[in-house]
């Protein structure tokens, strides 16, 4: 498939009818949970789209490209508003926050699995046992306060458990920069995954920061600020991986080919049926907007298309789906790792490597304090002193010895010497 080959339509007969902005929403108990992260994933890339070209617009001095992008922009926020009323109104914050956290997970363990750049790959590996304990922290909240399991919402598909804990993952801002891509040698997969997962982890950023004055308690609303800092770091460091020398016009090509790429991979998997047809009336929408982006590239800077994308041709699709055993080999070699970005080369060390003067203590100590008051500790006391001992699926005992114990909470894995 090659997007740019593709019949569509004028700009001008793109914009979606009133009628069509509010879709029939899934159906929270009957839906697959990939449907539900399919959903999460197109929101964050339809945001991250138009916040691109609002930014484009407000460096360019072009009528002509300034008229293009509220064009489409305009096309692309409908999108963006008709995805996220697939939400269905009896979803509450804290089970759409489980699905948040199973797209970052599968969405990341997907991603790396088939990259072959290794600074992606790092950097994937990496921020995903972040996640991953992120999913455990919620899951207990939504077991102490809603009486839910959390397995059954990810139908069974990710395990439960903790990760890196959250407590060790507050690093100095500078450490989680890491070098970028050259966009002209990187292979095209490589680079959707670096424009795929900086929307996504920038979606989750964004409803963290703007969710947690509503949850309807005080430790969880400590625990989404906790957390939402967190999503900081990740997006800091997978935009980090960005080539920052392409233009804005070639950022824009990319960036709808990107979802060009997105939603025909949505297509492919997607089990029901009317949001099938959204991803594809969707899809057909990106390939105008692709054409209209790579005309103005060769117009304004004697650029062609391929000279962003290849030949055009997508390389392999996007297919969410479990990862466990991928997951517990990562949790099992790269738990105690942090980030440093202290040497010439940035990358990441064994806490038990990096020296006492290293900036990652002197953060850890002002920001955190003391480890056992943050909320992505107390919310896993509190769930032990409820329930016995913490919440969690796991199909066989953790890969990680000194995180097996389920009625303490380790605060110094990955953190302490």
């Amino acid at each position: 498939m090659n997007p740019i080959k593709e019949r569509s339509k004028s700009l001008e007969n793109n914009f979606l009818p009133q009628k069509k902005m509010y879709p029939k929403s899934y159906n929270k108990a009957k839906t697959s949970p990939y449907t539900k992260t399919r959903v999460i994933l197109m929101n964050g890339t339809e945001f991250e789209s138009a916040w691109f070209m609002h930014q484009f617009a407000r460096h360019c001095n072009e009528p002509e490209i300034c008229s293009a992008l509220a064009v489409v922009r305009r096309q692309e926020q409908q999108q963006q508003k008709r995805i996220s009323c697939l939400k269905p109104l009896n979803e509450s914050i804290l089970e759409t926050t489980v699905a948040y956290e199973q797209l970052a997970i599968d969405l990341t363990a997907c991603l790396a699995r088939y990259d072959k750049d290794e600074n992606n790959v790092k950097a994937l590996n990496f921020a995903l046992l972040e996640d991953f304990d992120h999913l455990y922290r919620y899951a207990n909240l939504l077991k102490m306060d809603k009486n839910l399991d959390a397995d059954m919402l990810v139908g069974k598909f990710t395990e439960i458990m903790p990760g890196r804990p959250t407590v060790a993952e507050h690093r100095y801002p500078a450490d989680d920069l890491k070098p970028h891509m050259v966009a002209k040698n990187a292979d095209l997969y490589s680079k959707l995954v670096a424009s795929t997962i900086t929307a996504a982890e920038q979606q989750t950023m964004n409803y963290y920061m703007n969710i947690a004055q509503w949850y309807k308690n005080d430790l969880g609303r400590k625990l989404y600020a906790e957390i939402a800092m967190i999503e900081e770091a990740h997006v800091s460091q997978y935009e980090s991986l960005k080539d920052p020398k392409l233009s804005w016009l070639e950022q824009w090509v990319m960036h709808e080919y990107c979802e060009c790429w997105l939603y025909y991979s949505a297509m492919q998997d997607e089990s029901v049926p009317h949001i099938k047809k959204i991803w594809e009336e969707h899809f057909k929408m990106e390939v105008t907007h692709l054409k209209v982006a790579a005309k103005l590239l060769k117009k304004y800077e004697k650029k062609t298309f391929e000279s962003v994308c290849g030949s055009g041709e997508f390389p392999r699709l996007l297919k969410l789906g479990g990862n466990k055993d991928y997951i517990r080999k990562v949790l099992a070699e790269t738990v105690t790792l942090t980030a440093d970005n202290t040497q010439k080369k940035p990358d990441y060390k064994d806490i038990k490597k990096i020296p006492d003067s290293h900036r990652f203590f002197d953060y850890q100590k002002y920001l955190s304090g003391d480890p056992e008051k943050n909320a992505s500790h107390l919310v896993i006391e509190k769930a032990i002193k409820k329930l016995g001992q913490d919440y969690r699926y796991q199909d066989s005992e953790h890969p990680v010895k000194d995180l097996r114990n389920r009625k303490k909470d380790n605060v110094k894995i990955a953190r302490t010497k």
